[in-house]
């Protein structure tokens, strides 16, 4: 809330304490980090110039937590030209020593691995247990990865292929990059950004979205405190209309790589277009989960709602459509029901905790319509509805399992990013790949069996960028993470990203000395 008669905003506002919470989540150096503002540029905080402000809100609570103002089209310009000032002497930098500089970086996020993790809790609503576990871990892990792979940029092999030369690729950054983070993996998306785009020599801006920025600024501050240069890592926290949209068409940006929702990756690539930009999109999924006859139901069971539930179901891999062969349908759908309303809702500081909230009112509010407009043709077995007592006043929205609903319905064809899993039977092993084939999206999927040909077959016919196998959800470092279709194209992670983050250059020299090539001929004729 701005004070009355200043134009400074109260950017810590007072908090109640929530009566179902017995300790202060925020982290301890919390306000020294971001006191300065939420735009983070050439190495320094500084707040933003758009006139406008905007809340974190804690959507366990619906608590504001912080206020800042946003970024424009100012603090955009800003942060692309300490990006393009620092890109020179960052791609000159050998690749030991962008992998030293990296590692340093892992070292400093590791001892800052609490701070991070109850960050990321306190804006995103996620259980404390998934963000020590699952967030924070895994960004350490890639920034190591990628220290490692920051020393394998490598190309083909030199070689004389015309018989009077001597070819070799080179590897090259591309420049500055600009990048969009979603709301649902804020610190791991930031640096599936980043990372990446650093190892290679570029330098970068990234916008986090808004509701979210916070461990994007953490980030941020701990490479510069880890040795990276001022203006190599740069971010803005700003809308989409107009930090976004300003940092997508910006003509000294080389490359874009957006994540989120399809409708909007459209819009990013009309404006990435217009200036020529290469262009890394990673969209929506509709994740299906397909459960043939001679599966371990069991564990089946575990994994859909697992995979269903992963961070509130704010997950664009998370299972949504769950495909079971018939012999199974009824057992799985009773068992998945129970198993789902055995999922503790609560407090994400809380050690027993399974399920947080979504991360704001509004979000829980679209997942709720979907689910209640299809009631009007399929059946909600479980779930269905926002609890009340001590969580009415967050984002929660209780575990769901649906039925009944036809392959072409909205619940089944729709992403919904939310906690809720609709189930359908299949007959036959063609039924159930060609209905888990059958939506627009294509970013994984997954398929439970115990027969070996089942499952290759599988593999092989599931149109997606990830098909796992009697699993749902895990990634790790080294393998690519991106989709098919309306889920996008291009790779996060693994050695593979890094064809989104160089330019192949083909170097050929001559090796014979001569004046007058052979070739010349096709110019010069038969002429001495």
């Amino acid at each position: 809330m701005h004070k009355p008669g200043t134009d400074t905003p109260e950017r810590f506002p007072a908090r109640d304490r929530d009566p179902f919470r017995d300790h202060d989540p925020l982290p301890d150096r919390f306000r020294d980090h971001f006191t300065e503002g939420a735009q983070f540029i050439a190495g320094r905080p500084t707040p933003g110039t758009s006139g406008r402000t905007h809340a974190v809100t804690d959507p366990a609570t619906g608590q504001e937590v912080y206020r800042y103002e946003l970024a424009g089209e100012q603090d955009v310009d800003a942060a692309v030209a300490a990006a393009r000032a620092a890109f020179p002497g960052w791609a000159a930098t050998t690749p030991g020593e962008r992998s030293d500089a990296l590692n340093r970086f892992a070292a400093v996020l590791a001892d800052r691995a609490e701070e991070f993790a109850r960050t990321e809790s306190l804006q995103c609503g996620k259980p404390l247990k998934l963000t020590r576990e699952f967030d924070v871990p895994g960004t350490i892990d890639n920034t190591a990865f990628f220290a490692g792979a920051a020393r394998q940029l490598q190309g083909q092999s030199a070689g004389e292929y015309s018989g009077d030369h001597t070819s070799y690729v080179r590897r090259e950054p591309i420049g500055v990059v600009g990048s969009i983070a979603p709301w649902n993996y804020p610190l791991q998306m930031a640096a599936w950004k980043i990372l990446p785009a650093v190892a290679a020599g570029n330098t970068i801006v990234l916008k986090p979205a808004e509701l979210t920025p916070l461990t994007s600024l953490l980030f941020a501050r701990a490479a510069v405190d880890a040795g990276i240069p001022d203006g190599v890592i740069n971010i803005v926290s700003g809308t989409g209309p107009e930090a976004g949209e300003r940092l997508v068409g910006h003509p000294d940006v080389a490359m874009t790589s957006f994540t989120g929702s399809t409708a909007v990756g459209r819009r990013v690539a009309e404006i990435a277009t217009a200036t020529v930009k290469r262009l890394h999109l990673e969209l929506g999924g509709k994740a299906p989960f397909v459960v043939f006859d001679d599966a371990d139901l069991d564990a089946a069971v575990n994994g859909a709602v697992a995979g269903a539930l992963i961070n509130t179901g704010q997950d664009c891999t998370a299972a949504t459509r769950a495909y079971v062969q018939r012999p199974l349908y009824e057992a799985f759908v009773e068992r998945t029901a129970a198993l789902m309303e055995t999922v503790r809702l609560g407090d994400p500081f809380a050690p027993g905790t399974d399920l947080g909230p979504l991360v704001s009112h509004a979000h829980r509010d679209r997942v709720a319509a979907f689910v209640d407009r299809a009631r009007a043709y399929a059946t909600v077995v479980t779930g269905g509805e926002a609890p009340g007592g001590d969580l009415q006043s967050g984002a929660y929205y209780r575990p769901t399992l649906i039925t009944g609903a036809a392959q072409d319905s909205e619940i089944v064809q729709s992403e919904l990013f939310g906690p809720v899993l609709v189930v359908l039977p299949f007959d036959t092993d063609d039924e159930g790949l060609r209905l888990a084939n059958d939506t627009p999206y294509g970013l994984a999927a997954s398929a439970w069996t115990g027969n070996v040909y089942r499952a290759q077959r599988a593999t092989r016919e599931l149109r997606a960028g990830c098909v796992w196998i009697n699993d749902h959800i895990p990634i790790i470092s080294e393998m690519p993470h991106g989709g098919y279709q309306a889920s996008g194209y291009g790779k996060d992670m693994s050695a593979y990203s890094f064809e989104e983050y160089t330019q192949v250059k083909h170097v050929m020299f001559d090796n014979t000395a001569a004046v007058r090539k052979d070739w010349h001929r096709t110019v010069f004729g038969d002429r001495p």
